[in-house]
């Protein structure tokens, strides 16, 4: 397995909107989508439609799965299975109060027995590549971590991605990268990290290291264009070995990228998710600007998302101009 750039799964975020905006600069190798929940499309909610389009590279989209119980977790990823698709992954990493009071997500850490029976469950009606997304666990414990791997990649687990952060943890303490490192070492399938990958020059450093694939998520919604400057980079490492060149980074139109977002929004996502998806979009992509804080708060207040893309293009036409 080549070292691979993946985007993360992120609720409201990792749809298909998102991942037609990153393959406009390029592309990555594979878009995790936001979490399936087991139980809504088991009960057909009248938006899993939205949740299961992995277009527009069906190939490359890695459907995730959230659930509390194997059999319902099983059910929904034989069904997933039969779709195009690049693979299932199962989210054993969510910390979210109410995904894991619930018995979904990170809980199923807790339990070595308990993860081992949910993949010897779902294993079976898989074809496709199947992954677990997951933490280091409860505490900082690499035995633990490393036996509960062990114990998932002995029951057909091709690919694990560690979020190298305790359960309760935060963004403010940065992730934990030798843990990635060293949960490869241990194990025979591909692992791949993800976690503060802030820019591309971070992607390029983390790729060169031990694991298979490193997966972004914030810094890919702030900067759509990451994996394309992570690949150019790569590329111009090669030529400068070879011919002693170098080329200059390219730069992106901030305006142009985010109406452009707005225009696949509204394309590629139902009514009732527009507003949603789009302060969430903003909020990351904001901090590419000089006073986004108050564009987003701006944004945050608007209802319609006509009224957020003229409070995007105002900025650029009266708040610009006036400092």
């Amino acid at each position: 397995m080549k070292k691979q750039f993946f985007l993360a799964p992120m609720a409201e975020i990792s749809h298909r909107a998102l991942r037609e905006l990153i393959e406009d600069f390029g592309g990555c190798d594979e878009y995790f989508s936001e979490m399936i929940s087991a139980k809504a499309f088991l009960a057909n909610g009248p938006f899993e439609k939205w949740y299961i389009d992995a277009a527009p590279k069906p190939e490359k989209c890695i459907y995730q799965l959230v659930g509390s119980d194997s059999g319902s977790l099983s059910k929904v990823a034989a069904l997933l299975d039969k779709l195009e698709c690049g693979g299932i992954d199962i989210n054993m990493g969510c910390s979210a109060p109410l995904i894991r009071k619930s018995g979904a997500g990170a809980a199923w850490m807790a339990s070595i027995d308990r993860a081992r029976e949910l993949i010897s469950c779902v294993r079976p009606n898989v074809k496709r590549r199947l992954s677990v997304k997951l933490r280091t666990g409860f505490t900082e414990d690499f035995e633990y971590l490393a036996n509960f791997c062990k114990a998932l990649q002995a029951e057909g687990v091709e690919l694990i991605t560690l979020h190298p952060r305790i359960v309760t943890q935060k963004f403010k303490r940065l992730a934990r990268w030798g843990y990635v490192e060293m949960l490869k070492n241990e194990l025979k399938i591909p692992v791949a990290g993800n976690g503060d990958i802030a820019n591309a020059q971070e992607l390029v450093r983390r790729a060169g290291s031990s694991c298979d694939a490193v997966m972004v998520g914030r810094a890919a919604v702030r900067q759509p264009w990451i994996f394309a400057q992570a690949k150019a980079m790569e590329d111009t490492h090669t030529e400068t070995q070879r011919h002693g060149e170098r080329r200059e980074e390219e730069s992106f139109n901030i305006e142009e990228v985010g109406l452009r977002f707005i225009e696949l929004l509204a394309e590629h996502q139902p009514p009732e998710f527009h507003i949603s998806r789009a302060r969430r979009f903003f909020a990351f992509f904001c901090e590419n600007l000089k006073w986004g804080t108050n564009l987003k708060n701006r944004i945050n207040r608007e209802e319609t998302l006509a009224g957020i893309e003229k409070q995007w293009q105002e900025y650029f036409l009266n708040d610009l101009n006036d400092r």
